[in-house]
C-alpha cells in the first residue's frame, strides 16, 4: 500500500447522482489532472494540494475519499485478516477516535454491521499488538472515519479525508420539512447557470426560499466564498501525513478571496416565504455565515410575488424548491401553488430564467409554462426533476393543455445508446412494416456497456438486463441502466411507464416458471394470421419467443391436414400457427400448468376450442415412453438445462438429446418431418443421429432479420427417417 505524497495521488469524490458530470468539471477546473465519472461519483488524480482544495473548495461532492488499499474478502475471516496486515500506525496514532462505514454484502459477510465490526475489530487488534493501545469508536464524530466498500469478494478501503459530509457547510443547524442538501442546491445553481447570470449582474429570487439553501449557495458562488470555510475540522488533519503548512496556505488564500468577495459588488439576492417561523430560521442562516447584507429575506406568499423595485433588475433568475407531493400534502393541493408560481413568472419577471426543482412533472405541468430543458436529480434517494424555464418566450398556457415537459438531457453513454436504438430501429423498419411485424427484438447487448435485450410488443418495450458479468461493479451495472431508462423514452418517443425492465439470468428447473410480479395484466399482439397473449410484467419470459418466429410460421405453412405434435410447447405458439393453419389436430405437451394454462387462453383468444386439440400435462420424456399415436409433424424444443423436482432426473440437452430424438422419431410417421431446436449455446448434433436419420442443419433460415447479429441465439435442425 502506498501512503500520500506530495506526487500524484488517486481520490474519490462522491456525490448526489446525476451531478458526476458538474462534479468532474469542477474538479478540473480545481486542478485535478485526470478524472472519470461512475455512478455517484468521480475518480481523479493528482497532488495532496488538490485533495485539500477539493475539501475546502467543492460545492457538490458529499466526500473525498482517498484510496488505501484492494484485497479479497470472501468472509469474515479473511477481511479481517487482510485489514490486520496493513501498517496503521503510518496512518494515525492510537489515541484518535475512529469509525468504518461499510457498504455491500457477499456469501461470507451477511450484513454491513458484521463487516464494520471485523474491519474495527483489525484495527483496534492492530494497534494493541504494536503499541498496547486501542483507539476508540466514536460513530457520530470520529477523527478518522474509513470507508470499506465490498464488491462480491472483493474489498476496496479508503479514508474519508473530508471527515463529515461536504454538503454540511456549517451555516444550518436546522433545517425546515423538506430539506435540500447544500451541495443539491449548488448542482442546481450550476445547471441553471448561476454564475453566468451573476457574472453580467444579474439578481436571484427564491420566492419559496425554506431556510435559504439556493440563496446561500448563490451568494457564496457570487461572492468566491469556499463552501468549506465554516467547517471546524476535516478528516485529513488527524493523519501522520497531513501537511499542516500546506494546509494553511491552501485556507488562507480562501480567506482572502471571501474578503475581497464581500466587500464587491455583489446581485440582488433575495427570498420570500409565506412562513414566518420558516423566514426567522432562513435569518438565523444568513446572520451566522454573515450574508446580512446580501441576502435578504421577507414573508409573502407566492401569490403576492412581485419583483423589487428600488433598481432596475431588468435580468436574472428565478429559482425554487417547491414543495413535493410525496412529502409535504398530497399533489392536489399543490396543483394550485405551482399555477401561481407560473403566474408571477410571466407576470413579474419577462426576459429572465427560471429554474424549479420537482419531484412530480405533473406538478411542473401545473405552472402552465414550457420548460426549455429537464435535467435529472436525485434529492438523497428521491428522484427530481430540475425544469429550466426561460420566461422571454413564453406564455402562460392553460395547465390542463400545457405541452409535456422536454426529454431529459442525456448523458454522453445514454446519447450513444439512444443513437443506437434509433439506427436499428430505421434498419429493421422497411421489413417490419412490409412484413407486418409487431413484436421484435431491437437491440440485443449490440454495445457491451450496454448488455440488455430490448423488444418491442405493439406500443409497449420490454428490457431484459443481462446479468452482469463479476469484472463490472454493481455501482457500473446500475449507472449503466439508468441510462437506458433514461434513453429509451427518448429514441422511441414511448412514455416511460409502456417499458418494463427485467433482470435475465441462468434459471434452473422451476426457476423459470416464477412470478417476478403480480400484475396479471395480459397484451394481444399478432403473428401473421395468429393472436398471442403476452405478459410483460409477472414472469421473466413474456409468453413469446421472439427468435422462433421465422419456424412457426413455416410450420403454419406445412401444417394443413397433418397431426402436429408440440413437444416443450410453452404456452402454445406453435400450436396456434399450426391450428390455424389447418393441422388435422394438435398435440401440446409440457410439465407447467402456468404455460398450459396459458396456451389454453391462447386457444381460446383464436377461437381454436375444438376437441382436435390436446393439452396434456406431463413430463415429456415420460409421455414419449407411452405414446401410442403417430404425428406427421412435429417440434421439439427442450430447454438447455431442467431439474425439475417432477421430473426423475435432471435433462442437459447436450447430453440426453440422442435419446429424447430418438423418442420422438419413434412417434413420427415414415415421412414425417421433425423439427429439433434448442438455445444451448455450442451444441453439437451427435453424429450417431445423422447416421440413423436424415438430419438437416436450417438454423440459418430460422433466424429472423432481428437476430441476425445474434447468430447463436438458437440451433434448429430438420430430421426425417431414411
Amino acid at each position: 500500500m502506498s501512503l500520500m505524497t506530495t506526487d500524484t495521488e488517486a481520490w474519490f469524490a462522491t456525490c448526489p447522482k446525476g451531478v458526476e458530470s458538474l462534479l468532474a468539471s469542477e474538479l478540473t477546473t480545481l486542478g485535478a489532472e485526470t478524472t472519470r465519472e461512475t455512478v455517484a461519483g468521480v475518480h481523479f488524480s493528482g497532488p495532496r494540494a488538490l485533495a485539500y482544495r477539493a475539501c475546502l473548495w467543492s460545492r457538490l461532492a458529499n466526500r473525498v475519499l482517498w484510496p488505501l488499499a484492494q484485497f479479497d474478502a470472501v468472509d469474515g475471516d479473511m477481511l479481517y485478516h487482510n485489514m490486520k496486515d496493513i501498517d496503521w500506525g503510518r496512518l494515525f496514532t492510537p489515541d484518535k477516535t475512529i469509525a468504518i462505514d461499510f457498504s455491500g454484502e457477499n456469501r461470507g459477510i451477511r450484513n454491513t454491521q458484521f463487516g464494520a465490526q471485523r474491519s474495527k475489530d483489525a484495527i483496534v487488534d492492530w494497534f494493541v499488538s504494536a503499541t498496547a493501545t486501542r483507539p476508540s469508536v466514536d460513530r457520530v464524530n470520529p477523527q478518522v472515519r474509513l470507508n470499506v466498500r465490498l464488491v462480491r469478494d472483493r474489498a476496496h478501503l479508503s479514508i474519508d479525508i473530508s471527515g463529515g459530509s461536504l454538503h454540511q457547510r456549517g451555516y444550518r443547524l436546522q433545517a425546515g420539512v423538506a430539506p435540500l442538501k447544500e451541495n443539491l442546491a449548488a448542482a442546481v445553481l450550476l445547471r441553471a447557470d448561476w454564475p453566468g447570470v451573476a457574472a453580467r449582474g444579474g439578481a436571484l429570487i427564491d420566492p419559496l426560499c425554506g431556510s435559504a439553501t439556493l440563496l446561500l449557495e448563490a451568494a457564496m458562488m457570487a461572492a468566491d466564498i469556499a463552501p468549506g470555510l465554516q467547517r471546524k475540522h476535516f478528516g485529513f488533519e488527524h493523519l501522520l501525513i497531513h501537511d499542516a503548512a500546506q494546509w494553511q496556505a491552501i485556507a488562507s488564500d480562501a480567506r482572502s478571496r471571501a474578503e475581497r468577495g464581500r466587500a464587491a459588488q455583489l446581485p440582488e439576492i433575495r427570498g420570500y416565504d409565506w412562513d414566518p417561523a420558516v423566514i426567522r430560521r432562513a435569518q438565523e442562516n444568513i446572520a451566522r455565515i454573515g450574508l446580512e447584507k446580501v441576502v435578504r429575506v421577507s414573508c409573502k406568499p407566492v401569490s403576492e410575488l412581485q419583483k423589487p423595485d428600488h433598481r432596475p433588475l431588468p435580468f436574472g433568475l428565478l429559482v425554487c424548491n417547491p414543495p413535493y407531493g410525496e412529502r409535504i400534502g398530497e399533489k392536489e393541493s399543490l396543483m394550485g401553488l405551482y399555477r401561481q408560481l407560473g403566474e408571477a413568472m410571466i407576470r413579474e419577471f419577462p426576459g429572465w430564467r427560471a429554474a424549479v426543482l420537482t419531484s412530480d412533472l405533473d406538478l411542473g405541468k401545473a405552472t402552465g409554462l414550457r420548460s426549455h430543458k429537464r435535467y435529472a436529480l436525485f434529492n438523497g434517494k428521491l428522484a427530481t426533476s430540475l425544469l429550466l424555464f426561460d420566461l422571454a418566450d413564453n406564455t402562460l398556457r392553460d395547465a390542463a393543455t400545457a405541452p409535456a415537459d422536454p426529454s431529459p438531457v442525456l448523458s454522453e453513454g445514454a446519447t450513444m445508446f439512444a443513437n443506437r436504438i434509433v439506427k436499428n430501429r430505421k434498419r429493421l423498419s422497411s421489413w417490419v412494416k412490409r412484413e407486418q411485424i409487431q413484436c421484435y427484438r431491437l437491440y440485443d447487448a449490440d454495445m457491451p456497456e450496454y448488455s440488455v435485450a430490448v423488444d418491442i410488443y405493439g406500443d409497449y418495450v420490454h428490457v431484459a438486463e443481462y446479468q452482469a458479468p463479476k469484472s463490472i461493479s454493481p455501482e457500473v451495472a446500475e449507472h449503466r441502466l439508468d441510462e437506458v431508462r433514461s434513453a429509451l423514452p427518448v429514441a422511441l418517443g414511448v412514455a416511460a411507464d409502456n417499458i418494463v425492465y427485467k433482470q435475465r439470468s441462468r434459471q434452473r428447473g422451476k426457476e423459470q416458471y416464477k412470478r417476478q410480479d403480480n400484475r396479471g395484466e395480459m397484451l394481444t399482439v399478432c403473428e401473421g394470421e395468429a393472436k398471442f397473449l403476452v405478459n410483460l410484467n409477472d414472469y421473466l419470459d413474456t409468453g413469446l419467443f421472439l427468435d422462433h418466429r421465422p419456424l412457426r410460421l413455416r410450420i403454419g405453412r406445412e401444417a394443413k391436414g397433418k397431426d402436429f405434435l408440440n413437444l416443450f410447447c410453452y404456452t402454445g405458439a406453435a400450436t396456434i400457427h399450426a391450428a390455424l393453419g389447418g393441422a388435422h389436430s394438435t398435440t401440446s405437451v409440457d410439465l407447467s400448468n402456468t404455460y398450459l394454462n396459458w396456451l389454453s387462453n391462447n386457444l381460446a383468444q383464436n377461437e381454436l376450442q375444438s376437441v382436435r386439440h390436446t393439452v396434456i400435462r406431463e413430463d415429456c420424456q415420460s409421455w414419449l415412453g407411452r405414446a401410442r399415436s403417430r404425428y406427421d409433424l412435429i417440434l421439439l424444443d427442450p430447454p438447455s438445462f431442467s431439474n425439475s423436482r417432477a421430473m426423475s432426473d435432471s435433462f442437459d440437452v447436450q447430453r440426453d438429446h440422442g435419446d429424447l430424438v430418438r423418442k420422438t422419431m419413434a412417434v413420427l410417421r415414415q415421412k414425417g418431418l421433425l423439427y429439433f431446436s434448442n438455445n444451448r449455446r455450442g451444441f453439437t448434433l451427435d453424429p450417431s443421429l445423422q447416421e440413423e436419420f436424415v438430419c438437416e442443419d436450417i438454423t440459418a433460415s430460422t433466424l429472423p432479420p432481428d437476430f441476425q447479429r445474434n447468430r447463436k441465439i438458437h440451433c434448429c435442425w430438420a430430421i426425417r427417417h431414411k
